[in-house]
Formats: C-alpha cells, sequence, structure tokens
C-alpha cells in the first residue's frame, strides 16, 4: 500500500473506471482517434473540464474529537481527502487535523459494502436476509406497525436504542434524546427514555454525589501544573486528533516541566515515549490503590486540612453530616477505625492491586508534597462493575491535597472543554416520562413488567409496565455489537414475537442491521448540510460547516426526510409539529440565527459557510472546574444537598439503605474499594484465569470505520497478553488463539507483550462480530462482546464492559 492510496489517494479501481468514462465520452462525441492520440485528446478534454471543487465536512464518530476534511470532487466523486489547513501550530489556534481514520473517509463514502436501498428481512433476525422494497412500502410500514404498537402497548413499548454513530452531527445527531427520532416521536406521544451512556454511565452518576457535576479543568490547564497523574485515561488512542489533547498534554509538559505518571493495566500509547512513570495496576482495584495513597497522605500529614474543614463534608469526625453513623466518615475508614477494621495500608492495598507496596508511599508522598496536581481519569476506571466508587475514590486525592477549583490543578474527573456557541435541533419534551438505564434495554424485551426502580434503576415510575415492542436503531452498532454477551442479546432479539419491530437506520450492513425487520440507507454526514462544534478541544472552540460533498447516489435519504415522511404518515398534525413547515436548510438557517443572536462574535451564516471552520480561543485562558466554588463557597455553592464537596453522601446512604442488591454489589456513601463479580479474586479465576478488558482502537472509533481496509491493515485485531501468561500457555506472538468464557468464544491472534501487567489481558473493543449463530457461534471477527458481562453495575445499572475472566489457548 502506498503512501498515496493509505492517505486517500485516487485507487487503482476509480483510476480504470475514469478512462472508462472517457473512452465513452469520445465514443459519443463522434471521434475515432487512433491508440497514440488518445492520451493527447484525453487531456485536452480535462483541461478544459471545469475545475475540481474543494468541499469542507468533518468527521462525526463519537471519538471526543471533531475533526475538519477537506474533501476534493471530480465528477460527483470524492477522490482525495485532507484536513484543516488554517490557523498556526501553536495550540488554541492549532489545525484540527483529522486522523487516519478522518482521512480514510472517501474509503467510506465509496465503500462497495454500503446500504443502497431500503430493505425488508425475509429470514430470522441476525442471518442478514433482506429483500429491496421501495421507500412507500418501507415508511407505510414502519408508520403502520408503530401505529398498531403505540395502540395495544402504549408508548412506553417504543425505544430508541443507544447509539452514537453521529454523535457530532446536530440536525444528523444520532444520540436518541437528541436525535431526530426522538423528536418524532415526542410528536406522537413520546417514548421509553433512557439514561446514561456506554461510555460515562458510572463515572456521570457517581460524581455527582460528590460535587453536584462531573466538570473537570481544561486539558490545556495542564501548562500550569506540576505533576500530571492520569488513572486510565489514553487521549493518545482515544482522542488523538481534533482538539490536539494528546499534543498539548506535549505543549503543556513542555512549558510546566510537570512530571506524568500514568496509571493503567496497559503501557497505552499516551505512556509510551511521553510519561515519567507507568505504574501498572490491576482492573478493577483503582479505589484500592487510592485508599493506600490515603493512608500514607494522612498518616504522614500530607492532606490539606484547612481545605477539607472549609470545603467538604464528611472526611472527619467534625465534618460529618447528621444523621452519619459514629466513625462513618473517610478518615475512620482508611484508618481502620469504620465498619470493617481493616486499615487502608500500602500492604494492603498491595496485595489487591499488585502495585508495591514502596511504590504506593512514593505515590504518595509525590503527589501530597506537589501542587498544583492535575489528578484525572479517563473513563476507562469506571466501566467496571465497581465503578461507581471508582471514580468517586479517584478524586479523592484531589480533594484530600486541595488541588480543586485552582488553575493546574483538578477534580479528578476527565478533562474538560471550551466550546462556542451552539443551538441543537429542538426534540421537544417527551410525554412519557419513564426511562431506563442505556444498558437495560435487554432486560425491558425480556423481562420489563418485572423490573423496578429499587432492583433494575427504573426512573419515573415503580416499575415498567410493558415490555419494549418497538426499537429504532439509528445510526448505532449497539443492538449486539457494541452491547454486551452477544449470543444472550441475540437469542433474545432472534424471538420476534418479544420486540415485535425493529427499525435500523445505517450506511452498512453492520452486525446489529442483521437484526433489522426495516433497514434504511442513509446518508452520511458529509452528504448533507450541518453545523457541528467541537468536542474536547482544551481551551479552543470552533465550528464546521459541513456541506454536501456529492449528490445523494442510489436510494439514500437523509435522516430529515426519512423523519418527516414517517410524520406525514402519522398524520398531518403530527407531521406540522415535527417539521414547523421547515427544509432541513431552513432549519439550519433558523438555529443559526439563535446562535448568532446570543453570540454576536460569530460570523455572518454565509461568511461561515464560505469559511469552513471557525475557531476561537477561551478568552478566560483555561476552564477550571468549581473556581466560584473555590473562590466564595457562600455565594457559588455546589449543586450537592449540602453545597459542598460531599465525601460522605447521605443521598446514597439512604439508597444503600434501600435498594435491592447482590451480596457482591456495593452502594456506599464513601469513596471504598469494593471487590466485585469477575474480579480479580472472584472464584471463578479457577477456571478463567485472566482478567480481560477492551481498549478504544486507532483503527476504529467504537465500530465505526471497523470495515475499513486500510485501517485494519495499520493496526490489526490482536489480544495483549503479557510473556508470562504466554509461556505457561505455549503461546508465541503471532499465534492464532482462542479467548473464551461461559458466555462464548472467539478466535484471535495473540500479541505477546510486556506492555500488559500479568494476569491481565486485552484487546481493541468495537471489532464487528462475525460468527454463524445457528452454528458453532464462535466470533471469528474478535469482537469482545462476545465475552463481556451484560449484568449491570449497581448504581448507575451502567455497562462493565471492562470486568470480565476469561481463559486463552493455542488454537
Amino acid at each position: 500500500m502506498s503512501e498515496h492510496e493509505l492517505h486517500g489517494g485516487i485507487s487503482r479501481r476509480s483510476l480504470i473506471k475514469s478512462s472508462a468514462i472517457g473512452s465513452l465520452a469520445l465514443a459519443a462525441g463522434g471521434l475515432s482517434l487512433p491508440f497514440s492520440l488518445r492520451g493527447a485528446a484525453a487531456a485536452v478534454q480535462q483541461a478544459a473540464a471545469p475545475h475540481d471543487s474543494v468541499v469542507w465536512g468533518a468527521c462525526s464518530v463519537n471519538c471526543g474529537s471533531r475533526c475538519a476534511l477537506r474533501l476534493h470532487v471530480r465528477d460527483n466523486e470524492v477522490y482525495w481527502v485532507e484536513t484543516d489547513n488554517t490557523g498556526d501550530d501553536v495550540y488554541g489556534d492549532h489545525q484540527v487535523r483529522a486522523c487516519l481514520r478522518g482521512r480514510s473517509i472517501r474509503r467510506r463514502i465509496n465503500h462497495p459494502e454500503r446500504l443502497n436501498y431500503p430493505m425488508k428481512r425475509v429470514g430470522k433476525r441476525g442471518e442478514g436476509k433482506f429483500e429491496r422494497i421501495s421507500w412507500q412500502e418501507a415508511l407505510d410500514t414502519i408508520s403502520g406497525d408503530l401505529q398498531r404498537i403505540v395502540r395495544q402497548y402504549g408508548n412506553e413499548a417504543v425505544y430508541i436504542n443507544y447509539s452514537s454513530g453521529i454523535v457530532g452531527g446536530n440536525i444528523t445527531r444520532s444520540s436518541p434524546y437528541a436525535s431526530l427520532v426522538a423528536r418524532l416521536m415526542n410528536c406522537y406521544g413520546g417514548y421509553l427514555s433512557h439514561y446514561g451512556t456506554y461510555s460515562t454511565a458510572q463515572i456521570a452518576c457517581a460524581m455527582p454525589y460528590t460535587y453536584g457535576s462531573n466538570d473537570g479543568n481544561s486539558t490545556s490547564d495542564i501548562e500550569n501544573s506540576r505533576l500530571v497523574v492520569m488513572f486510565g485515561n489514553n487521549p493518545a488512542e482515544t482522542r488523538m486528533s481534533g482538539g490536539g489533547i494528546t499534543y498539548f498534554l506535549e505543549q503543556a509538559r513542555e512549558r510546566s516541566n510537570a512530571r506524568m505518571i500514568v496509571i493503567d493495566p496497559r503501557y497505552t500509547d499516551t505512556a509510551a515515549g511521553r510519561e515519567d512513570e507507568w505504574v501498572p495496576v490491576r482492573p478493577g482495584t483503582d479505589a484500592a490503590l487510592v485508599a493506600g495513597i490515603a493512608w500514607v497522605l494522612i498518616d504522614e500529614n500530607l492532606v490539606d486540612q484547612p481545605f477539607l474543614d472549609k470545603y467538604c463534608v464528611g472526611y472527619d469526625e467534625k465534618t460529618l453530616p447528621e444523621g452519619a453513623p459514629a466513625n462513618g466518615h473517610y478518615k475512620a475508614y482508611i484508618l481502620g477505625q469504620g465498619d470493617d477494621g481493616v486499615a487502608k495500608t500500602p500492604a494492603w492495598a498491595a496485595r489487591i492491586t499488585g502495585v508495591p507496596e514502596d511504590k504506593i508511599i512514593q505515590l504518595a508522598r509525590e503527589i501530597g508534597s506537589t501542587k498544583p496536581a492535575y489528578i484525572c481519569q479517563g473513563w476507562g476506571p469506571q466501566r467496571q462493575a465497581n465503578g461507581e466508587l471508582t471514580s468517586r475514590a479517584i478524586a479523592m486525592l484531589a480533594i484530600l491535597t486541595g488541588n480543586v477549583g485552582i488553575s493546574g490543578g483538578n477534580s479528578g474527573a476527565r478533562e474538560s472543554t471550551y466550546t462556542i456557541t451552539i443551538e441543537r435541533m429542538p426534540v421537544l419534551e417527551n410525554p412519557v416520562k419513564t426511562s431506563i438505564s442505556c444498558f437495560s434495554w435487554t432486560d425491558a424485551i425480556a423481562r420489563g413488567p418485572e423490573m423496578t426502580k429499587k432492583r433494575d434503576g427504573v426512573r419515573g415510575k415503580d416499575k415498567l409496565d410493558v415490555p419494549i415492542k418497538f426499537i429504532w436503531n439509528y445510526a448505532g452498532n449497539t443492538l449486539t455489537n457494541q452491547h454486551s454477551d452477544i449470543n444472550k442479546t441475540h437469542d433474545i432479539l432472534q424471538d420476534d414475537s418479544q420486540c415485535e419491530m425493529i427499525v435500523v437506520i445505517d450506511n452498512f450492513m453492520t452486525s446489529s442491521a442483521k437484526y433489522a425487520d426495516i433497514l434504511l440507507p442513509d446518508l452520511m454526514t458529509v452528504e448533507q448540510e450541518d453545523i457541528i462544534p467541537n468536542d474536547y478541544a482544551g481551551n479552543m472552540g470552533y465550528l464546521i460547516f459541513l456541506q454536501p460533498v456529492t449528490a445523494p447516489k442510489f436510494e439514500r435519504k437523509p435522516i430529515y426526510w426519512i423523519m418527516s415522511e414517517v410524520a406525514k404518515r402519522l398524520g398531518p398534525d403530527v407531521y406540522q409539529k415535527f417539521t414547523e413547515g421547515r427544509t432541513q436548510s431552513q432549519w439550519l438557517q433558523h438555529l443559526y440565527a439563535k446562535m448568532v443572536a446570543k453570540d454576536p462574535q460569530l460570523p455572518a451564516y454565509d461568511e461561515l459557510k464560505a469559511m469552513g471552520i471557525y475557531k476561537r480561543k477561551d478568552p478566560n485562558g483555561h476552564f477550571v472546574a468549581y473556581k466560584a466554588f473555590r473562590d466564595d463557597p457562600v455565594a457559588s455553592p455546589l449543586k450537592t444537598p449540602s453545597g459542598k464537596i460531599e465525601i460522605y453522601s447521605a443521598r446514597l446512604a439512604q439508597i444503600a439503605a434501600s435498594w435491592q442488591l447482590e451480596k457482591d454489589e456495593t452502594i456506599s456513601p464513601l469513596p471504598v474499594y469494593a471487590s466485585t463479580f469477575e474480579g480479580w479474586d472472584d472464584p471463578q479465576r479457577r477456571d478463567y484465569p485472566l482478567q480481560l478488558f477492551g481498549f478504544h482502537y486507532k483503527a476504529r472509533t467504537h465500530s465505526s470505520y471497523g470495515n475499513i481496509d486500510v485501517l485494519q491493515a495499520a493496526c490489526r485485531q490482536e489480544v495483549w497478553i503479557n510473556p508470562a501468561d504466554a509461556a505457561r500457555r505455549g503461546i508465541a506472538n503471532g499465534d492464532m488463539v482462542r479467548v473464551f468464557n461461559a458466555r462464548g468464544e472467539l478466535r484471535i491472534p495473540a500479541k505477546v507483550t510486556p506492555r500488559i501487567m500479568p494476569g491481565v489481558s486485552a484487546m481493541g473493543q468495537g471489532a464487528w462480530h462475525d460468527a454463524s449463530m445457528g452454528g458453532d457461534r464462535i466470533d471469528r471477527g474478535a469482537c469482545i462482546n462476545t465475552l463481556t458481562t451484560h449484568r449491570p453495575s449497581p448504581l448507575a445499572k451502567g455497562n462493565p464492559q471492562h470486568t470480565n475472566l476469561v481463559e486463552i489457548e493455542k488454537v
């Protein structure tokens, strides 16, 4: 593969196609030329042709970046892709450069396996057997079944499946609560909603119990830090482009000469060549490591006692809230004076975490004596069965050392960002007030009326009344591929007497699309008009104005048209409420006018359209989470019941006392460490001795781009295993292995590497599931969710997709 081809150059097949088109044009003109003259004639013809156009677009998948693309178009075809060329090579006015994924978007647009026509299922769900139908039949079937199910079961039986394939869009956005599908359903009586996300369910649920929200300092504020401590935070792979977080991380550390400590079971690309120290830790034990560090901080008087006294609730006896038990405070828990009577010494933590005792002591002394310190966490540590406790525990290091609310410090959360004003497409209010965890929808199909508030996390009422009978799935691969326990999920979905209708709107026949009853071909974001903001970009915000890169091809349709046509069939009142008489272009102009009214600094609509990208540096320099609270806690209290940082949460104490929990599930008012199912000390390790977690992979954004050949070649799918574990199993680097547990089995090459700690294995998540579901069900696509548990976390009812035990054997 040449560099030209790898970065989006015109392919050999495209050249052959262009040559054929040229020959036909000559023939149509009645010319009969000798072969030697044909090249010259073609050159003259090309010189007389209009110049190529360059169209601004963007990669809008769910990676945390949002990258501008400049797409070169000729004869209604994209033949070359470049990225942002505006701004300087200085953070704050930097070029928003796309990574290899975004630069390969030509291969997505022109992929031979794109969906081109509406189709209906003719085999069993999951078999992938479909026949082409007309748009009229497709839309009539969808609207007819939707009306029937709402009449029979009510709107609570309709669910919009979690999806993030176009999380960066505005009009095209796929997030269920913010999509045009949600707007349509809110015009038609509502739908069963969800809370949480597959990315952040545990941390987003837990951190507000401590801070009232889940905010962190902007990454750019690292330039004011002296120490950076990253728990499971890997922006070099998760946010490796666009906003340039990794780039700024390097620049900021050069300016401040800050040391960087990476705490992660895997030696990530964020660590590689950048870190001062890598501390491997067993998955699911970060809270134990924090407790061991906290013991040293307390024992050696390295805590910021004035900060704890003034700003916090529940650190010690004098700040313990009324109604809390004696010795129910955090200090008592750490020193062994609480209910369990166990001192959380470095020796105690070392046995659990695999981090040596002397290393824990050294970490504590460095964290306790270096200020300001930027203590942060990615979303990997919280994606565990005890992830709610983990996220609050990591925040304790920032709290104990008084690094909250100051420049160069952080709250312990993930990095935040500056964004420019954006006016989102309004989705209206959902008349149905019931919601479930986004991870619990398969339960709501199989046992909906059994799901309750205190056992299953149902919100808005005490229990569900009906199961899910109709599913919308727009730009998402979470019906199977990104959900857990794929074999169990398959069995639930294949039974169409349970969920009676599944509508999928997508670009490809993904693993999830095979479960559609009606499958509709969507336009990509770069094939239609939209305005999208940055996601994470430190202290620079920007807007990208996307233009249709080519005319619509085959029978692919934009989501606005699809939903408008369904609305039309649901009645004139629904149609009018949904469209408000506007086209997609008119909606965009309407929304942008509202943005300019709020933010007069924005360029005019046509000016932004011509610019393609508009950038602005944060006028305040950097975002500092909870700065106003730190400056004046009385005038600017937090959104917690006490208005302070709640180390002890009375709300969590009440939940822990009233909810129905299993013996191995823990909800605690304090950010404690708790062992959990399928953890490092689970008895199941006798049969499945390796802990397995997934990581975000450079070849894909979740499963998006998972079918692009050059990306598959650049970063092949492998399972990481430590040399000591591999040697015991007779596995050499590159060997094909079987990874299995009681839930399923997959085949994958082994990557034998010291970059992962012993007893732990990992693989890139998002690979497309590929198994004969009527046969052996062995997944040869190596999708980690063949193996992941569908048991939710206790508080958020979120997905613990990094909490798994497996065995690995050579095939």
